[in-house]
């Protein structure tokens, strides 16, 4: 399987602009993508527009569709109202999550294709009982790119989270800090190197983006070294 998973540090961090941006770039390559997000909630909220971005901005299975060419429930083949974890979202439906179904729904969107595989939430956010986006990452064995705020907080949320991926076996290629402002301040800034240096790792940026304009999402991400990525 080639392809990324693209995990976040918390919810409404960006990972569904990000992952369009790469998916965007791709496409515009020419490279055979495909895109996936295992399970989408929050879907009655009347503003639910992609994570981290005002209502005017499609629901995330629907500007992934939108940039790949797909229809959006093939993005997101399971998909629920409520604004909470999977698991719960789930329950309230009356539904369960089976981790194998999870897992082999995946696979198949990787079939003759590079994948994007956008998670929930963060890490560890629970998919069903006692199987969390950390776990059907490191079942998938994609490498994993990491969408963080650039802002105050971060460092302890990006590495925490970096620990999660460590931990698990997850090889993490990147940090994303999105949105990155046109003038970063001395707290983004410092932000960044902090974050390089104490969690060893490649830390890139990806620029506030006025909309789900998909020649605008395939700029964007071709500022970030996507074909290493996947080398």
């Amino acid at each position: 399987m080639r392809g990324l998973f693209v995990t976040g540090t918390d919810t409404g961090v960006g990972k569904t602009v990000l992952s369009a941006a790469l998916l965007a770039a791709m496409v515009a390559a020419g490279e055979p993508v495909r895109a996936h997000k295992p399970v989408l909630t929050g879907l009655d909220h009347a503003d639910a527009g992609a994570e981290g971005q005002p209502g005017s901005w499609p629901p995330d299975h629907e500007l992934l569709a939108r940039v790949t060419g797909m229809r959006p429930e093939e993005v997101a083949p399971l998909r629920f109202g409520p604004a909470a974890s999977p698991q719960l979202a789930t329950s309230l439906a009356g539904a369960r999550i089976e981790p194998a179904r999870l897992l082999s729904a995946a696979r198949s969107a990787a079939s003759e294709a590079t994948l994007i595989v956008e998670g929930v939430g963060g890490l560890l956010v629970p998919l069903a009982e006692d199987y969390s986006v950390c776990d059907l990452a490191a079942a998938l064995g994609l490498p994993v790119v990491i969408a963080a705020r650039p802002g105050l907080g971060t460092i302890n949320h990006t590495l925490l989270t970096l620990q999660a991926a460590r931990g698990a076996g997850l090889k993490v290629l990147a940090v994303v800090l999105t949105p990155w402002p046109e003038v970063p301040g001395e707290i983004e800034r410092s932000n960044l190197k902090a974050i390089e240096r104490l969690g060893d790792v490649e830390v890139q940026t990806l620029p506030t983006l006025d909309g789900p304009d998909v020649a605008g999402l395939a700029r964007a991400g071709d500022t970030l070294p996507w074909r290493r990525w996947l080398a």
